[in-house]
């Protein structure tokens, strides 16, 4: 492993190869990875309040990690790439957003797979699992009209409120 590599469960952002292996052990890491998430914010976010509520340190210095994982464990399915880079899967694509801790969202797919007619509405089941999350998800249009999210952890105090 490199240094500042992590180990472990990779939830999906839609620019790897298809999940391969059982979806049962797939569904039951990222069931364990959202458990875990939720542990860290019981123990890095004090105050007032619920400390569940909004991202804690670990997920704002990762939030394409995060937001790939909140998106995975609201049942949204990922986009996937082939080997040749070609798109495989239709889903959301999580990648870093043009500014510090911010990410970008998108809904892709294969070439006639009808992504760009579904997007607003994919999108919109994106902006409400990571709202549930404590995430500010805000929606955009793009170069030739495509729709895509900026999302970031909400403004105010480093702990989030």
């Amino acid at each position: 492993m490199r240094d500042g590599e992590e180990s472990g469960f990779e939830p999906a952002t839609g620019d790897g190869p298809p999940a391969r292996g059982e979806a049962e052990a797939r569904s039951a890491s990222v069931r364990s990875a959202l458990a875990g998430l939720r542990q860290i914010r019981r123990l890095a976010n004090s105050g007032p309040g619920d400390p569940e509520s909004v991202p804690a340190p670990w997920e704002r210095h990762r939030p394409v990690r995060a937001v790939a994982l909140a998106l995975e464990a609201a049942g949204l399915p990922a986009s996937a790439v082939g080997p040749s880079g070609e798109r495989t899967a239709k889903g959301y694509r999580v990648a870093a957003g043009p500014s510090p801790g911010t990410v970008r969202v998108e809904w892709l797919g294969p070439a006639g797979s009808g992504a760009a007619y579904e997007e607003e509405g994919e999108l919109a089941r994106c902006v409400a699992a990571l709202r549930e999350l404590g995430w500010t998800a805000l929606l955009y249009r793009g170069p030739r009209g495509r729709r895509f999210l900026e999302v970031e952890p909400p403004t105010g105090r480093p702990d989030g409120r």
